[in-house]
């Protein structure tokens, strides 16, 4: 990040909206302490009054709040001033919460309680993206969720910071090497089939039963065949696990690759259809 971009950052209105005066203290300073011009509201209808009257860069939003809900805030968008990126920081992992969020148009969900570390970091990365291109909801039941994703490097995490606590019930080992599995994939097909266009969507379900955990992943790319893959990890020989390397420098590629061999190590079942434009993972719960 430039210098002048730092600063831009660093200049940002942020609005933060929470009835717990102890977490909101902790959040003020915070960002005060980074910089940030901040406001701060302690229940929706006045959270409601000052976006339709000032311009913010971001808000942090509770749901639970006396007044209006935080749902109730997100359904009022069109009115607003500005369209302010929203991290939703709330207690409440519920299905509804969650996916009353994603369709509220929410940038990225935390759930409480959460460390300041991850905050910032998180808040930091919102304010560096650039204009977020909505996620299109095509379903949103808590058993299956469809989303269409724009081809942008941040999707990934923000798709995954929904998600991963529809699958709250799960072991944590579980949570996790779906979700590297589904993110790695779900970038792929965001750099490669949809060549990084926000233009573009990748289409995604979501489903969860008693027996199994599937990720469904489409990309708007005409696919590839595996055995051309020379800059992926997947077509090594197992004496040269590290051959694709001089081949992604020679293409000036990010150092990485191994994102298909990883994937398939990390879930139970990983099925392409023919054209390799199209994958399903598949983790079966015990």
């Amino acid at each position: 990040m430039s210098t002048t971009d730092n600063h831009e950052q660093r200049s940002a209105r942020i609005l933060t909206v929470d009835d717990d005066p102890t977490f909101r203290q902790i959040v003020l300073a915070l960002l005060r302490s980074e910089g940030y011009t901040v406001r701060e509201a302690s229940d929706g209808l006045t959270a409601i009054k000052l976006l339709q009257q000032e311009s913010f860069d971001l808000v942090l939003l509770d749901l639970g709040l006396p007044g209006a809900g935080g749902l109730e805030v997100l359904a009022g968008a069109a009115s607003w001033k500005s369209q302010p990126k929203v991290i939703v920081v709330s207690g409440d992992t519920t299905g509804p919460a969650i996916l009353g969020s994603v369709r509220g148009q929410a940038y990225h969900y935390l759930a409480k309680p959460v460390n300041t570390v991850t905050l910032a970091n998180v808040i930091q990365d919102a304010l560096a993206a650039p204009a977020a291109m909505p996620l299109e909801v095509l379903s949103a039941r808590e058993d299956w969720v469809e989303l269409l994703v724009p081809c942008e490097a941040s999707a990934p995490e923000r798709v995954q910071s929904f998600l991963r606590y529809l699958e709250g019930d799960l072991p944590k080992a579980t949570r996790e090497s779906v979700g590297r599995a589904f993110c790695e994939l779900l970038m792929n097909a965001i750099e490669w089939g949809g060549e990084l266009d926000p233009r573009r969507r990748v289409r995604i379900s979501f489903l969860k039963t008693v027996r199994f955990l599937m990720y469904r992943i489409s990309d708007p790319g005409a696919g590839f065949q595996p055995e051309q893959l020379h800059h992926a990890a997947v077509t090594n020989e197992s004496d040269e696990p590290f051959g694709h390397m001089s081949e992604r420098e020679a293409q000036g590629l990010r150092p990485g690759g191994f994102g298909l061999l990883m994937a398939g190590q990390l879930v139970d079942e990983l099925v392409f259809n023919e054209a390799h434009n199209e994958v399903v993972l598949i983790k079966y719960l015990n």
